[in-house]
């Protein structure tokens, strides 16, 4: 097998294509012009808000497909594929479980909006990185009229270390991801980005073998495995790493750009008949 088959292309955000300043690189938007002429569908899938992907990709939002909040929801033009709600009941218990922890700051995402209610400026700083449709509001427990994706909680002394320990028993009944070195998400047990790229595989009638994919932590165990061609960043954590398949250079070295430019030499290649 070999980069030339390929038809779908799925990538992480955070750690993956976007660099450490959180940027997209111009270099990636001259190669996905590229990849659409070959007629090589992409997604974007993150544990970011919806709306904060498609202001990193606002360019090619309308060519794309996008998986957001870890696989609970996925769009295409703005068309709902996949929602993957999780109870208000859930919320509430993982509110009153999380509130007590030090350097614990909860944000209940929506399908419509984000919700925090911590003053914590610093939060907050680095908070709008990720989520652009937001309200604080002054308790967790009292949002009415949104259906709720995902439960997401930051650390800044590390989430593995400060959060994990204290959830990990809820892997029982749901999904709990150390989605990077400061976060961790509660989601339903059917929401990750696996299950998502498995639908749109079906709707575009690809395989494994003709699907590459990128990440770099926990979020993205459940995605290595919907493709032969999984790739893991130089800067992944070491599960991705054991995971996948190969490696590639790290984020701020365009990895992903390096392996997509590999891609399409390989299916010039074959067109030339070589």
């Amino acid at each position: 097998m070999d980069l030339s088959q390929i038809k779908l292309i799925a990538t992480d955000m955070d750690g993956t294509l976007l660099n450490s300043q959180n940027n997209v690189s111009e270099k990636f938007f001259k190669i996905f012009k590229e990849l659409k002429q070959h007629h090589i569908h992409f997604v974007a899938a993150s544990g970011r808000q919806y709306h904060s992907i498609t202001d990193k990709l606002h360019s090619i939002a309308d060519d794309i497909t996008i998986i957001a909040e870890n696989g609970a929801i996925a769009k295409q033009r703005g068309k709902e594929l996949l929602v993957t709600p999780l109870s208000l009941s859930v919320v509430r218990d993982a509110i009153t479980l999380i509130r007590p922890l030090e350097d614990a700051y909860i944000v209940i995402c929506g399908k419509d909006r984000a919700y925090i209610e911590t003053e914590n400026i610093a939060f907050h700083d680095m908070f709008r990185e990720y989520y652009h449709e937001f309200t604080k509001v002054p308790d967790l427990n009292n949002i009415e009229g949104d259906e709720f994706l995902k439960i997401a909680v930051y650390s800044f002394g590390g989430s593995e270390k400060n959060i994990y320990p204290h959830v990990r028993h809820l892997e029982e009944t749901l999904q709990v991801k150390v989605s990077g070195e400061y976060w961790l998400d509660i989601s339903s047990q059917d929401a990750n980005k696996g299950h998502a790229l498995r639908l749109i595989q079906e709707k575009l009638n690809v395989t494994r073998e003709e699907t590459l994919v990128f990440g770099d932590y926990n979020n993205d165990l459940e995605m290595m495995e919907q493709a032969y061609f999984s790739y893991a960043m130089e800067n992944a954590h070491q599960n991705v790493l054991n995971a996948a398949r190969y490696r590639t250079l790290s984020n701020d070295n365009n990895g992903v750009e390096h392996i997509l430019e590999k891609l399409l030499e390989a299916k010039r290649m074959a067109i030339s008949g070589q």
